[in-house]
């Protein structure tokens, strides 16, 4: 690197140009100090020469700071201003508004009436025939508080509560020969239990059909059906069976 710029830099440093020690820029010290006139050859031992004090660069005036105050002012104004129009107009359309009336309050429903269940067709009764499957039942009488039934010494039973005779016509509605068994007509006292036929005691009884039989397609039987029942119960109902597997129909004994 050339001296003179070595130089520059460090006078630079010190706030001092090469301009102001007299020395070119790009120039060698060294070499500008063999070019030297003869004069000053001559006076070797004159004193040398050097560069006044180093004159500081002129400091910068410092800028002046623009005021923006007035700007920051003139700002808030506006934003005030223009809060203010937009806030009074949403006060004033609030104010002018219409107000909604309220909806008149409904008067209450009549409550409804409950809608009456239609009653269960009554079931039928004693004399009126029902069917089930393709038998036809007709209850024609019921005989309740026998203690005993037979004559026979070998076959009469004695009743654990009393006897109650049911005597009942079938017919046979189907195309077929068809058996019907006793023991497959059911009988309700007044307290809802359930009884079953007695067969045995049965056995005593004068029948148009033996439990073995069957009835021919359109011929009529008639049947007695025997239960033992308690001396106090009452016969109320009986659901009546073309089999062991039907739904039953029901009647009434009362």
């Amino acid at each position: 690197m050339p001296i003179s710029r070595l130089i520059d830099r460090l006078l630079r440093r010190l706030g001092v140009g090469l301009h102001d020690c007299g020395i070119e820029a790009g120039s060698d010290p060294v070499s500008d100090s063999h070019s030297v006139s003869a004069a000053q050859k001559g006076h070797v031992m004159s004193t040398p020469q050097y560069p006044g004090p180093a004159q500081p660069y002129p400091a910068q005036a410092p800028r002046k700071k623009s005021r923006k105050w007035p700007w920051l002012v003139g700002a808030i104004v506006g934003v005030l201003v223009v809060v203010g129009v937009t806030g009074g107009g949403e006060d004033k359309d609030a104010s002018t508004a219409p107000v909604a009336s309220a909806p008149a309050a409904e008067s209450p429903a009549a409550p409804v009436a409950p809608v009456a269940a239609e009653p269960e067709p009554a079931a039928a009764g004693i004399g009126t025939p029902v069917r089930d499957g393709k038998f036809e039942f007709t209850v024609t009488n019921v005989e309740t508080g026998l203690s005993s039934l037979g004559d026979n010494p070998y076959l009469a039973k004695e009743a654990q509560g009393q006897f109650v005779v049911v005597t009942m016509t079938v017919l046979n509605t189907s195309d077929e020969p068809k058996g019907v068994s006793p023991d497959d007509q059911k009988l309700f006292d007044g307290q809802g239990r359930k009884f079953s036929a007695d067969m045995t005691a049965a056995m005593n009884l004068d029948t148009d059909v033996a439990i073995w039989d069957k009835i021919n397609p359109g011929n009529s039987v008639t049947l007695k059906v025997v239960y033992d029942m308690p001396a106090d119960a009452v016969p109320a109902s009986m659901e009546l069976h073309d089999s062991m597997f039907s739904g039953g129909v029901k009647m009434s004994l009362q």
